[in-house]
């Protein structure tokens, strides 16, 4: 990880909607599902993330599909989120101080931040939550559920402890392999989570600089109706 915070040169690559038009692709919008308020009912991506994510269906077998569970995400659903799981850990760690609660909350979400040094992936269109499914876009064992509070939600757990889920330790493998051969970079807390071109992105990579910056986006009823780069 670089001590520095990568430069932003955005490239205005533009949001899009991802929708049905690839056959191994899913969209399972799990926040709108959740009812969240303001959540997306549809998954917003750069369009670089999105050919990308073609390019990684290329590597696997055509016995499986990518189930895309979050991309975009507006700022007041990170400010939801955020809060969301502090509170849950709060209850489950009743001995953790207010500081304590913080730093285990970022474990698992991002504190939601538009400012260039702390910027939450999901507000760059950069990040993705997903995956891997089944021909019929059923979820494979991956070990977890998505947004489990756990350390076995760490990608790296099941290669620690193969005895445990061999299942889903071959399922990861090759979630992450797929991924990180088209240029994604993974967030080891989690193993759904992708980044692309984002800041994340450049720390892991040691890039000098990320492509993506925060994008602020319109949203009325549900949907993105319009979106800047900040």
């Amino acid at each position: 990880m670089r001590e520095s915070t990568p430069a932003i040169r955005e490239n205005n690559e533009p949001l899009i909607q991802i929708g049905a038009e690839h056959a191994r692709i899913f969209i399972e919008p799990i926040y709108y599902h959740q009812k969240i308020p303001n959540s997306l009912q549809a998954i917003y991506l750069r369009q670089g993330v999105y050919e990308r994510l073609t390019q990684a269906l290329l590597l696997l077998s055509k016995n499986y599909s990518l189930i895309l569970y979050d991309g975009y995400r507006p700022f007041q659903v990170q400010q939801f989120l955020f809060t969301s799981f502090s509170k849950q850990i709060a209850q489950r760690f009743p001995h953790f101080t207010e500081q304590e609660v913080v730093r285990e909350t970022r474990k698992y979400i991002a504190f939601p931040s538009a400012e260039h040094a702390h910027l939450a992936p999901h507000l760059t269109g950069g990040a993705i939550d997903l995956t891997l499914g089944d021909l019929d876009g059923n979820a494979l064992n991956l070990g977890t559920a998505f947004d489990e509070i756990s350390e076995k939600s760490a990608t790296c757990y099941f290669e620690q402890h193969p005895e445990e889920d061999w299942e889903a330790c071959v399922h990861r493998r090759l979630l992450y392999n797929c991924m990180t051969m088209v240029g994604f970079t993974n967030y080891s807390e989690e193993w759904w989570h992708y980044d692309f071109n984002n800041v994340s992105w450049a720390r892991r990579v040691d890039a000098q600089e990320a492509n993506y910056g925060a994008v602020e986006a319109m949203i009325q009823d549900n949907e993105v109706k319009e979106f800047r780069f900040l």
